[in-house]
C-alpha cells in the first residue's frame, strides 16, 4: 500500500492546517496509508482528522525538538512522499530528508505570498522567509504553490521554476455542504426576519485587514441596515474591538471568535468579505461561493483574482480602499451573483482535483 506522510506542526486554526487535513482524507479514500505526524498534537482541527488517518504525535513544544524523529520516522516507514507546509515546517522538512539518505520525495508546500509576508512581518523568521526559500526549497523534490501568484512570487525570489506545481486548495468538499445545513444556534442574528449579515473570516492580523472591512460597514450602515460578524481570533481582537465602538457600530458587529463550522455562517450571510492586504489563496472565497454566497473580494496579492476569474464571480475592490469596497458589498447585496454560477464555480476547487493532482507528482517526479 502506497504510504503518505504529512508533516505540520500543530493543526491550529489557519488555512493551511485545514487544506491538509482534507487531503489526507482524500489520500485515505483512495486508499493510500497516510499518517499525519505532528510536532504536538493540538489545535481545534484535532477533531475534523479522518479516522482513516494514523496521527503520530511528536510530543514536542518546540519544532527543531522534532528533527531527530522526523529522521527515525522517515528511517523506518519510508514513505513515498513527504509533504509539509509553511516555511518553517518545510525547512525541518526538508533537512529530516536530507539526513534520514531515504529515497521519499519531499513535496513542500507554500500557502503564503511570501514577499508580502516578509515585508510586513514582526518575527524574524516570516522577514527571513525568502532567504530560506532561496538556501533550502531547492532540496525539495517538487514546491507545490496554492495560486499561480504565489508561484510568481516564488520566482521572484529566486526559485528555479521547472520545480513549481501549481495546485489550487481542495476546498470544495461533500462535508463542507454537509455541514453549511447545520442552524447556527449560538447567534439570534440568523433568526428570521433579521437584518442582512455581511460576514468577515480569517485570523484578526494585520494581513486580513479587517479594519478596511469595518470601515466599510459603517459607511454601507449609513445607507442600509446591516450588520456585521467576524470570525476569527488573533492579536488584533481588542484593536477592532475599540475602532468598531469609535465608529458607534457596536451594537451591529459580532466577534464570536473562531468557531468549528463558519460554513454555516457562510450559507447564512448575505456577502462574504474577504479584505486581505495580501493572500496565497483565498479558502474563504470558495468556501463561501460553496454554499451560493456571494462574494466581495480586495484584488490583492495572490489569489482572489484566480477565484473570481479577474472578477467574473464576484467583485474586486483595491486594497485599502474601504469607499470601493463599501460600493461592492452595497452593489452586492442589492443584485447578488446567481448561486448556481457560484456553486459551479467552486467546484473547480475540488478535493478530488487536488488528490489527482498530487498523486501525479510523486507518480512522474523523479527522485
Amino acid at each position: 500500500m502506497t504510504k503518505i506522510a504529512i508533516f505540520l506542526t500543530s493543526l491550529d486554526g489557519g488555512g493551511a492546517e485545514r487544506v491538509m487535513i482534507n487531503l489526507a482524507k482524500g489520500f485515505a479514500e483512495q486508499g493510500m496509508s497516510i499518517d499525519l505526524i505532528l510536532v504536538k498534537a493540538e489545535g481545534p482541527y484535532l477533531s475534523q482528522i479522518s479516522s482513516k488517518v494514523r496521527v503520530i504525535d511528536f510530543q514536542k513544544k518546540r519544532l527543531l525538538e522534532s528533527l531527530p524523529k522526523l529522521i527515525d520516522y522517515l528511517k523506518t516507514e519510508r514513505p513515498i512522499a513527504l509533504l509539509s507546509a509553511l516555511e518553517d515546517t518545510n525547512v525541518v522538512a526538508l533537512i529530516a530528508h536530507r539526513l534520514a539518505q531515504v529515497q521519499t520525495q519531499t513535496i513542500v508546500t507554500v500557502h503564503n505570498n511570501l514577499s508580502r509576508e516578509s515585508q510586513n512581518a514582526t518575527q524574524l523568521k516570516r522577514k527571513l522567509s525568502p532567504l530560506m526559500v532561496r538556501w533550502f526549497y531547492p532540496l525539495a523534490n517538487t514546491v507545490v504553490s496554492v495560486s499561480k501568484g504565489v508561484a510568481e512570487d516564488l520566482v521572484k525570489i529566486g526559485l528555479d521554476s521547472p520545480k513549481i506545481h501549481v495546485i489550487y486548495n481542495p476546498i470544495f468538499t461533500p462535508e463542507l455542504l454537509k455541514k453549511a445545513q447545520e442552524p447556527i444556534v449560538e447567534h439570534e442574528w440568523f433568526l428570521p426576519e433579521q437584518p442582512p449579515i455581511i460576514l468577515g473570516v480569517g485570523r484578526l492580523n494585520k494581513q486580513k485587514d479587517f479594519p478596511t472591512l469595518i470601515h466599510a460597514f459603517a459607511k454601507v450602515r449609513q445607507h442600509k441596515l446591516v450588520r456585521l460578524i467576524i470570525l476569527g481570533e488573533g492579536e488584533e481582537h481588542s484593536y477592532l474591538e475599540s475602532l468598531v465602538q469609535k465608529l458607534g457600530i457596536t451594537k451591529d458587529v459580532a466577534f464570536p471568535g473562531f468557531v468549528p463550522n463558519p460554513y454555516a455562517y457562510m450559507a447564512h450571510s448575505a456577502v462574504l468579505v474577504l479584505s486581505s492586504a495580501w493572500e496565497g489563496f483565498g479558502n474563504v472565497l470558495v468556501e463561501a461561493m460553496a454554499v451560493g454566497t456571494p462574494v466581495v473580494s480586495t484584488n490583492c496579492e495572490s489569489g482572489p483574482a484566480e477565484i473570481l476569474a479577474n472578477g467574473q464571480y464576484g467583485q474586486l475592490v483595491k486594497v485599502g480602499d474601504s469607499d470601493e469596497m463599501a460600493e461592492a458589498i452595497l452593489q452586492t447585496i442589492t443584485t447578488p451573483t446567481d448561486s448556481t454560477l457560484l456553486q459551479k464555480r467552486s467546484r473547480d476547487f475540488s478535493l478530488e482535483n487536488s488528490v489527482s493532482q498530487y498523486q501525479k507528482l510523486w507518480l512522474t517526479t523523479s527522485i
